[in-house]
């Protein structure tokens, strides 16, 4: 497979004709708790697929554009609205000894944006695998940075990358995690998307749905601010993460589909077994249970062996005073204990009613007031990432297919669910990402719907129909298929990624 050229590269400023009202325009942005401990973890990647529009060039008022300088374009315009997001993170040391503080300076430095070609390569080398080839982590930029590395370097906290391939075009954005969240993530990304859609018959100014993002932070009763990092340096965080990096094997991911038919029957399903509990059990919930079930199964874990299922837990909405386009990190978790023998042996409806309650438990009161302990004798939790030794060769990891194919099988809901399908169309659906992993003690992670946003995974082939007229300018459509993409650190380790 061909490998992947850069032809230009270069900083995008915010469109200057997106005027805010300046108390709505700060120039510095303090960290939150959420924020920096996600610093230690490298930047958030997503990307969707496009098919390559008929010509090179789109019309737009009354004029041949190529298709890469209108995304240029209206990138520039939707951050206008982000304007943040142009800015670059700064460290200040007071030198008392309590730890450096970081900020987000408004500087307008810009956020890059990458054009790359991939010659040779079409859509089908990326759907077709069971594995996904290595050359899409080349469609994204800022490979391999860590959130900590842009305030002691001088990486942008943005970037945006669109690639043409033989047959189609991969669209992606990396986000530094310390800045923002999934949500703002996707935030953004439709705004882009729909400028990108609206400017094929008007100007970049035009008028678009999508909220405009909220700047202030959002902090716990209590808190200092700027809160001071309790690592001396930085650099101690980057170490520490690189370290952690370097001893954990290849990652492996696969992708597999489920029909909207049989989503609909692991929710009925569930639904019958808890029919006297009062409890509704959603989709998602049974996606996440059913998921849970399957790797416990191909693991063939002791009936009495322990396990929590990590759920991540959107704040938005459910901790007060948190508004809906708050720009920021806001995500938290919940977490369900129980055995892999409940699990197993209760069925579908008692391991979604567990996550069902783990979500029921959030209490936004107590978030707010129990986040505050990020001062100078606390620790920076350094979170695990799923990106950790993916320049290695796959070779190393080829024994965990047969785990995977388990997992496949365990995954079939009645004849036409479940299996894993290569080639089928990909789209895209409004909703947060889920992403996590489970380990031993087996752990898990999933995520809570919410209105608004997209639901595309990083690094997850296929073709996305609602993001299919960012450069065709064609309507999108709405799917009603969830996908599945598998990731893996080792043997005793298995990430999931959910997209409904």
């Amino acid at each position: 497979m061909g490998d992947v050229r850069i032809v230009s590269r270069r900083m995008v400023r915010p469109d200057p004709s997106i005027r805010w009202p300046p108390e709505h325009q700060p120039e510095t942005i303090h960290p939150t708790p959420w924020d920096l401990r996600m610093l230690a973890v490298d930047y958030i990647q997503k990307g969707v697929l496009l098919p390559k529009t008929p010509a090179a060039t789109t019309q737009g008022q009354g004029r041949n554009i190529p298709v890469v300088d209108r995304l240029s374009s209206s990138f520039a315009s939707a951050l206008g609205r982000f304007y943040h997001l142009a800015g670059r993170l700064a460290v200040n040391d007071d030198g008392a000894g309590a730890g450096q503080t970081i900020s987000l300076r408004c500087s307008n430095e810009g956020a890059e944006f990458v054009h790359a070609v991939a010659p040779g390569v079409t859509v089908a080398d990326i759907t077709a695998p069971l594995c996904i080839p290595r050359v899409v982590w080349s469609f994204f930029p800022l490979n391999g940075v860590l959130g900590a590395e842009a305030a002691t370097g001088s990486c942008p906290v943005l970037a945006a990358q669109v690639t043409d391939l033989d047959d189609g075009v991969f669209v992606a954005m990396s986000l530094n995690h310390g800045v923002a969240d999934w949500t703002t993530f996707w935030h953004l990304f439709n705004t882009w998307s729909e400028i990108s859609r609206r400017s094929v018959d008007g100007g970049y100014d035009c008028e678009i749905s999508s909220p405009l993002p909220v700047f202030e932070r959002w902090f716990p009763n209590g808190c200092a601010v700027p809160i001071p990092v309790p690592l001396g340096k930085l650099d101690d965080i980057v170490g520490q993460r690189r370290r952690a990096y370097g001893q954990r094997p290849p990652v492996l991911e696969c992708f597999v589909r489920f029909s909207g038919e049989s989503v609909k029957n692991l929710v009925s399903k569930a639904n019958a077994e808890m029919s006297g509990s009062g409890t509704t059990i959603s989709s998602l919930q049974a996606m996440l249970a059913h998921l849970w079930r399957a790797v416990f199964r191909a693991r063939r874990l002791a009936p009495e062996q322990d396990t929590r299922y990590v759920h991540l837990v959107g704040c938005r909405g459910r901790a007060d005073g948190m508004p809906a386009a708050y720009s920021g990190s806001a995500v938290s978790h919940v977490a369900a204990d129980s055995t892999a023998g409940e699990i197993l042996e209760k069925g579908l409806g008692r391991a979604a009613w567990l996550l069902n309650r783990a979500v029921a438990s959030f209490d936004g009161a107590r978030e707010r007031g129990g986040a505050r302990g990020l001062g100078p004798g606390a620790q920076l939790r350094v979170a695990a990432g799923a990106r950790a030794g993916r320049r290695s060769s796959c070779a190393a990891v080829h024994g965990e297919l047969a785990a995977y194919r388990r997992v496949r099988q365990r995954l079939r809901v009645g004849r036409t669910g479940g299996g894993a399908e290569r080639r089928g169309e990909q789209a895209g659906r409004e909703g947060d990402g889920v992403r996590g992993r489970v380990r031993r003690r087996e752990h898990g992670a999933g995520g809570v719907p919410r209105p608004g946003g997209a639901r595309q995974a990083r690094r997850r082939p296929g073709v996305h129909e609602r993001h299919r007229a960012m450069i065709s300018g064609s309507p999108a459509g709405r799917p009603t298929d969830v996908h599945v993409i598998f990731c893996s650190f080792q043997p005793a380790a298995f990430s999931i990624v959910l997209l409904m």
